[in-house]
């Protein structure tokens, strides 16, 4: 009785944790190069009593690194990349990944994203261009040519499936491992003129939703069934007064 009690309440801070996960993801839906956040759940069998009984985990979140749609709006400081990689940005303490390709080109001639962070080449170094030299032209490679000549280079870098992932800002990641500087545009290659969107599927955000409140309404009912129910087998054999 006592088990059905704590397991129905580790189901409810379970989808507390998800309700909040999926509220979060769809408040970002519209939200360039933005990654859903996920979460993997373990069980969690406990052998205390006579018989094992089986909790659910809060669950540990991570960011999903499925693609975004891709719109296109001609706009010669919008990239979008094409393959699994990203670019790399600095912040204060370190250098951070985005899939948002959205740009700008500060009065000194910075290449930075559109939230101001510098943007960085291969090799880790910022990128200048001509603030008088007119709009960039940018190959399927990331080289930045301005009135024919080359200015510069966009980097793009694979982040190992083993790295840890953590949000910078809206759309920026933080990788446990540094990301490895794309060489081969075979298959990985960015294209001008178009922006990556969110990642986020709404409808299917929204079912989530749906469907953990209902859940977590089922999951009260038991706890307040399994609370009359333990209430009232005290009262019956209880001592006599």
């Amino acid at each position: 009785m006592q088990s059905a009690l704590y397991v129905a309440l580790s189901a409810q801070v379970a989808m507390e944790k998800r309700l909040n996960t999926t509220a979060n993801n769809v408040a970002n839906m519209n939200t360039g190069g933005f990654r859903a956040d996920e979460i993997k759940f373990e069980e969690i069998l406990s052998t205390v009593g006579k018989t094992d009984v089986a909790f659910a985990s809060s669950g540990q979140n991570f960011i999903s690194r499925r693609t975004g749609a891709v719109t296109k709006t001609d706009n010669p400081l919008d990239v979008a990349i094409q393959g699994d990689a990203w670019f790399s940005f600095a912040t204060p303490n370190s250098t951070a990944y985005t899939r948002d390709g959205r740009m700008k080109i500060t009065e000194n001639g910075d290449l930075q994203t559109i939230d101001g962070y510098p943007v960085l080449d291969a090799g880790g170094a910022q990128i200048a261009l001509n603030p008088n030299g007119g709009p960039p032209a940018i190959g399927r490679d990331g080289t930045i040519t301005q009135d024919q000549n080359q200015v510069g280079v966009l980097g793009l870098f694979f982040l190992s499936k083993q790295s840890t992932l953590s949000r910078f800002g809206s759309s920026g990641v933080l990788s446990s491992a540094p990301g490895e500087s794309v060489q081969d545009f075979t298959s990985t290659s960015v294209q001008q003129g178009f922006s990556e969107g969110s990642n986020v599927n709404p409808i299917m955000e929204m079912t989530k939703m749906i469907a953990l409140q209902r859940n977590f309404d089922s999951a009260s009912t038991t706890i307040q069934e399994t609370e009359g129910t333990l209430m009232s087998a005290i009262r019956t054999l209880g001592p006599a007064s």
